[in-house]
């Protein structure tokens, strides 16, 4: 079955719901999500949205914090007009219907919260459910859209790309599609695609859960708003459906990926059985949380004179060390020293879960660890959201724009998906937008079973997040990287064989992907011959400006004989 669209959106965060709004009058949205409509990482952010709001800040305060977390490897350039174009954006947010919190007894006065690497309070929240918030809002603005359709539990499978199309040729003028399955599965045949067309995206191969069926969405314009990568990590503040879908699409489509080496562990994720990937928000730390050791000592003026506001690679490193000097199995956030009201009204979801957990923050500490939080690195675009990829655009977490550099600014991730998605969906409305109308073929599984063991998936998805926590953690060196290098390309190589022979899963459909993506991590890691940022590796401890002031790059050769890779 083929669906047309004018605009194929892939992810229901902030950066894809955005997107469709902007350009929803231009033509027919198709938004795909793979669980239900508000399920994306924007939903589960705690913190907020970093903007230039209050009268004792300024743009180039913002700028300068900015730069200074990004360890040199910012585009500055890019920075100013994200942080410059952000308070215009936050506005057309409220327009939409979103409910920012106000300080008390001063009405129409935004409650601007403070968190780690920012020298004023510019940070603007809904308590700590400012997701949540924002999805509620967009979503409820596309509700009144005739012209978006969501399609809820369909999984990207991959990216359909002319260049892709002409790699699966064999020396001959018609285009094999290769999306036959099985061992003796017939090629499709498809109309001849011209070898010096530039590469082109059409549209994306979706798996409906509902029918287990292969769809094809076609549309001239693509968005990648996938989100990020966090569960290819043992730890991890993010939820079950960050397995990195869109990066891994975008590098077999041919996309350039950068800087995916710069892996951001958020400092403060509750140490629990029960508490799933439940992040203590930075903000907490912004109120004067304190961080305390194994002795109960607070310990992180050893490490960096901002002490519990310094950037969060910082705090991080600074927590796991003490956890190895000291054999903990945690350290301790400590705000209770703050009047009760204020921590319960400041952080009513906070609290609300650790009381659920047994603890009650307004009278002791939490228990937190490190976890993988949020990928700086991603898709490479320019400053409108354009991939190399003609038709494929890219924003939010999957993105790499050059505003994070080495290490993101706390609360700059939302800003960063609100722009960048309103300047993609400006450049398309301003663009002629070629309308293709091409019949793309179906997918077709040939002779491929049904999976007879689904205990390989689970057993190499364990043992890739272990292996990443393991080895490609906060601390690296060489040797560590290449012996995760080693183990996941064997774990690909399995993965391959079982995903041409069998039919497709949600689940072997994210593996796959979790497995690529931690290839593209190690890869770009080992490039990456100093410690900068979010990247610190034993071998090389020192930053050195004078030979990786670069980024990482690596990019498939799309040209090549088709493999089933």
């Amino acid at each position: 079955m083929q669906h047309d669209f004018d605009f194929l959106v892939l992810g229901s965060g902030i950066a894809g719901l955005t997107f469709a709004l902007n350009v929803c009058e231009r033509g027919r949205v198709a938004i795909i999500t793979k669980k239900q409509r508000a399920e994306s990482n924007t939903n589960y952010a705690q913190g907020g949205i970093a903007a230039v709001m209050a009268k004792d800040d300024s743009l180039e305060l913002h700028v300068r914090d900015t730069l200074e977390a990004g360890a040199g490897l910012c585009d500055e350039k890019v920075v100013r007009t994200i942080v410059g174009e952000g308070p215009a954006r936050v506005q057309e947010l409220i327009a939409f219907g979103m409910k920012f919190s106000e300080r008390e007894n001063h009405r129409g006065e935004y409650d601007l919260g403070k968190e780690g690497g920012h020298s004023r309070r510019r940070v603007l929240h809904a308590g700590d459910i400012t997701g949540r918030e924002i999805e509620r809002a967009l979503l409820d603005a596309i509700s009144r859209e005739p012209n978006i359709q969501i399609f809820e539990d369909h999984i990207a499978v991959d990216l359909i790309t002319t260049a892709k199309l002409r790699a699966m040729t064999s020396r001959r003028s018609d285009i094999l599609v290769a999306t036959s399955r099985g061992k003796n599965a017939p090629p499709t045949f498809l109309l001849n695609v011209a070898s010096h067309e530039t590469n082109r995206c059409l549209g994306c191969y979706v798996l409906s859960e509902k029918t287990n069926e292969v769809e094809v969405f076609a549309a001239p314009v693509t968005l990648l708003a996938t989100g990020g990568a966090g569960k290819v990590y043992l730890y991890t503040t993010n939820p079950d459906i960050a397995s990195g879908d869109g990066f891994a699409m975008a590098y077999r489509a041919g996309a350039t990926i950068a800087n995916m080496e710069f892996i951001q562990f958020h400092p403060t994720c509750l140490y629990h059985p029960k508490a799933k990937s439940f992040l203590i928000s930075e903000a907490v730390r912004g109120e004067g949380g304190v961080l305390r050791g194994k002795d109960s000592q607070p310990f992180m003026k050893k490490y960096h004179p901002l002490a519990e506001l310094a950037p969060r690679d910082i705090v991080a490193r600074a927590i796991d060390a003490e956890m190895k000097k000291t054999g903990a199995e945690f350290v301790t956030l400590d705000i209770s020293q703050k009047p009760a009201d204020f921590v319960k009204k400041r952080f009513p979801n906070i609290y609300k879960r650790c009381r659920e957990l047994g603890y009650d923050m307004t009278k002791e500490p939490l228990p937190v660890v490190p976890a993988a939080h949020y990928v700086c690195g991603g898709v490479t675009t320019n400053i409108n959201g354009e991939t190399d990829i003609a038709g494929l655009f890219a924003a939010g977490e999957v993105a790499c724009t050059g505003l994070h550099g080495a290490n993101r600014l706390a609360s700059n991730s939302l800003l960063e998906a609100l722009v960048l998605a309103h300047r993609a969906a400006q450049q398309v409305l301003q663009s002629k937008i070629q309308n293709l109308k091409s019949k793309i073929p179906e997918w077709e599984s040939g002779d491929a079973a049904n999976p007879d063991e689904l205990v390989v998936i689970s057993h190499n998805w364990d043992e890739i997040r272990r292996c990443m926590w393991d080895y490609v953690g906060i601390v690296r060196s060489t040797k560590r990287l290449e012996r995760a290098r080693a183990r996941i390309q064997n774990i690909q190589r399995e993965i391959n064989e079982y995903y041409w022979n069998f039919k497709l899963t949600p689940d072997l459909i994210e593996l796959r992907n979790l497995a690529m993506v931690a290839e593209l991590i190690i890869e770009c890691a080992l490039q990456r011959k100093e410690s900068r940022g979010l990247h610190f590796t034993l071998d090389f401890p020192k930053r050195d400006d004078e030979r990786w002031k670069s980024d990482t790059l690596v990019r498939r050769d799309v040209v090549a004989p088709f493999t089933g890779a």
